[in-house]
């Protein structure tokens, strides 16, 4: 059970640091994300503040303990915004070598997800 709680801490701690902080990117609205997220992929400038804060809004409410409702919601918006940022990349370039890239904040956030239950699943019902 340790092992598992520790293996969840460090995986999710990554994986909310990667999405903090490409959220704060799209928040302060930097460089790169209006040469990708506007530019390259079309969407309309809004849209890039706007999914940084909900990055960052996701990534906090999966580091928080408690809220298991929150939780699972913000589960769901991270994977959705990794989804669809591959799928969009997909459509838009094609196949690239680039694209197995974000398989590994994919395969962070699964195993996040996983390990959050099976902790759950330990814990005494409060």
């Amino acid at each position: 059970m340790k092992t598992t709680k520790i293996t969840y801490w460090v995986v999710t701690g990554i994986f909310a640091l990667f999405m903090a902080w490409s959220g704060v990117m799209n928040i302060i609205v930097d460089q790169g994300s209006i040469d990708l997220i506007n530019k390259a992929l079309g969407f309309p400038m809004y849209f890039i503040p706007l999914i940084g804060y909900a990055k960052v809004l996701g990534s906090i409410a999966i580091v928080v303990p408690g809220f298991p409702r929150i939780k699972e919601w913000a589960y769901a918006g991270l994977f959705f915004d990794l989804a669809g940022a591959f799928i969009a990349g997909l459509v838009q370039f094609g196949f690239q070598a680039q694209s197995m890239f974000m398989f590994i904040f994919i395969a962070f956030h699964l195993a996040s997800y996983f390990l959050y239950h099976k902790v759950k699943q330990t814990q005494p019902a409060s």
